[in-house]
């Protein structure tokens, strides 16, 4: 196959973009939001702010690529978890325990996490990071209601408290995993508390 010079050009593009967007996440992992701007990403990428802006047009267009780069993985988690036609629990556990340890082998992602709920009142991100939150928590709460509706998990439980305590063990996790200095397997104690928690729902 025969590479054009417009192909040349697409490609560097395409990895300076990519490459912004890892720069971006860094300093949030660093720095918070309050720490992030283009003038930051620009010194790190060794650019000038002119230079990002023709990749961006400003912080709030680069910030929406974090999000989507954020919630990539989650889409494709969704599609293989639907083709893999677990119970409702394997899917539960096989969906929380892929993404801790996405998370493991990117840190700073956990950042974007915890940054969730402050970026929503960044302009033009609120939709955006809504978005994420309930495409997440809603995921889940449908696998619950299916194994209920399959006799899997005990009617008793209300889905939404059962959701919501499955989202808080992992932000909680992940939160304590960082500030540890990463000093324990996130995946090996985000699945035992899920077992733990699914002990009482599960029906025997």
């Amino acid at each position: 196959m025969i590479t054009t010079e417009g192909d040349k050009m697409t490609e560097i593009k395409l990895h300076r973009r990519d490459s912004l967007i890892n720069t971006a996440i860094d300093i949030l992992d660093e720095l918070g939001i309050q720490g992030l701007s283009t003038r930051e990403i620009a010194k790190r990428e060794g650019i000038s702010e002119a230079t990002l802006f023709r990749h961006y047009k400003n912080k709030n267009e680069l910030l929406v690529a974090v999000l989507d780069y954020f919630s990539k993985f989650d889409k494709d988690l969704f599609d293989s978890v639907k083709l893999m036609n677990l119970n409702s629990y394997a899917a539960i556990r096989f969906y929380i325990g892929s993404s801790v340890e996405y998370y493991e082998n990117y840190p700073a992602l956990i950042s974007i996490m915890q940054l969730l709920y402050a970026l929503r009142y960044e302009k033009n991100l609120t939709d955006k990071v809504n978005e994420i939150l309930y495409n997440r928590y809603n995921f889940i709460k449908d696998l619950i209601n299916k194994g209920k509706d399959k006799g899997e998990i005990s009617d008793s439980s209300q889905s939404d408290e059962l959701t919501d305590l499955i989202c808080g063990v992992v932000l909680e996790l992940s939160l304590r995993w960082r500030c540890s200095g990463c000093s324990f397997s996130l995946k090996e104690q985000t699945i035992a508390t899920l077992d733990l928690v699914f002990k009482v729902y599960l029906k025997k």
